[in-house]
């Protein structure tokens, strides 16, 4: 499973996974932290579809931190004020490039997280799609 489809699911999915993650390397290696869980300003890149280029459309506030698992080093980078997300994170992207065991147990509760945001997802995009207007049909 690639690093971006991994991150998505553990940060739009349930926050208690990541942690479960985390807790157990935790246990088990020695987690140096690199730079503890800071808070920045990035910019937020956008496509404008006619002309196809790119602009920045603003800033967005994020939490980052790294840190070091046997010599490789994790990066975890959320959205606004989350501290200990941006640390789990961290803690499971180093684990993932140190190859750690636990990493292959992980895999089927990341799919199963994943199915369960599709299925959030579509019942909120089902729900949405009640509400929506045929303008054709209305008497004017």
């Amino acid at each position: 499973m690639k690093r971006r489809r991994r991150t998505e699911i553990l940060v739009q999915g349930d926050p208690e996974l990541a942690k479960h993650f985390a807790e157990m390397i935790i246990d088990r290696y020695e987690c140096k932290e690199i730079i503890a869980p800071q808070y920045g300003l990035t910019m937020i890149k956008m496509r404008e579809s006619a002309k196809n280029s790119l602009f920045y459309l603003g800033e967005v506030l994020i939490t980052e931190a790294k840190v070091e698992i046997n010599g490789c080093v994790g990066i975890g980078i959320v959205t606004g004020m989350q501290e200990q997300l941006a640390k789990y994170l961290a803690i499971i992207d180093a684990a993932y490039k140190a190859n750690l065991p636990e990493t292959s147990e992980w895999y089927p509760r990341l799919i199963e997280a994943e199915q369960q945001i599709r299925k959030a997802k579509a019942k909120e995009q089902g729900e949405l799609f009640e509400t929506k207007v045929n303008f054709e049909t209305m008497d004017t």
